[in-house]
């Protein structure tokens, strides 16, 4: 099973949620020849219930995941940031996903996030997948949380965008960190747009349906860490599109129409 472990299924945060955006990036994704990926919106994206209410009522639910029409497997999540600044990873069942989000409904605004440990304490009330997202991104802080506050994290995100920029000084900075933390490093694109699905992912000896499936094998080593040739340039690409259909809506265009026209 071919799994991104940090993906989302919106162009930008701000922007309200297209399910024909999202049914694209899907498509997408298993034409690059993934088999399933965590869907980590961030926590605080304009219409963020709207994005799991649609994937409910359009796609076919298997235990803890959910099935596209072409076949790649959902397991729902969420990105949340935290007081000290940097992202953490969240990943389980919808409902609970859910239920977590609107917990956060006061803490969404920059200035209010939750510190980690109120925020830690929060997610051992439920049986999800804890992650580190992104540890040494610029402007987080992360490795700086105390060592007892980073074990609490389940596995560490190893990131595509983090790669492309540095790549051999970034996977040693996560190798070493993992080592000392004692915590399974874990791939993901970090992909808000198609091009960047497979510069990065994770390959596992089975294929798993649960989220407490999807622990197991993290925490048994049941998988490998792959990396495209082309890991660079297609993050590079990635950005570029994004970018440009942001502006299209800025300046009141259609990049929905630009996008998928001749789709």
């Amino acid at each position: 099973m071919k799994l991104d472990m940090h993906t989302h299924g919106k162009l930008a945060k701000k922007l309200p949620f297209s399910p024909e955006y999202t049914d694209w990036l899907f498509r997408e994704a298993n034409e690059a020849g993934l088999d399933a990926l965590c869907l980590t919106e961030h926590f605080n994206t304009l219409g963020f219930a709207e994005v799991y209410q649609y994937i409910s009522e359009n796609y076919e639910e298997e235990r803890d995941t959910f099935l596209t029409r072409e076949g790649l497997r959902i397991f729902p999540g969420m990105e949340v940031d935290i007081a000290e600044g940097g992202h953490t990873l969240v990943i389980g069942n919808m409902h609970v996903i859910l239920e977590m989000n609107r917990r956060l409904s006061p803490y969404k605004e920059k200035g209010k996030f939750l510190p980690f440990a109120k925020w830690a304490e929060i997610v051992k009330e439920y049986p999800v997948l804890f992650g580190a997202a992104h540890p040494y991104r610029e402007g987080g802080h992360i490795p700086e949380l105390t060592e007892s506050e980073l074990k609490q994290f389940d596995f560490l995100d190893l990131n595509g965008k983090d790669l492309a920029a540095d790549y051999e000084g970034m996977s040693l900075r996560m190798k070493e960190l993992s080592k000392v933390l004692q915590k399974p490093l874990t791939a993901g694109s970090d992909t808000h747009q198609a091009f960047q699905y497979g510069c990065v992912y994770n390959v596992f000896d089975q294929t798993v349906r649960t989220v407490e499936g999807l622990s197991s094998q993290i925490q048994a080593g049941h998988y490998r860490i792959e990396t495209s040739d082309t890991l660079e340039f297609q993050v590079e690409t990635a950005g570029t599109l994004k970018r440009s259909l942001k502006a299209i809506h800025a300046l009141g265009g259609d990049y929905l129409e630009v996008l998928l026209k001749g789709a």
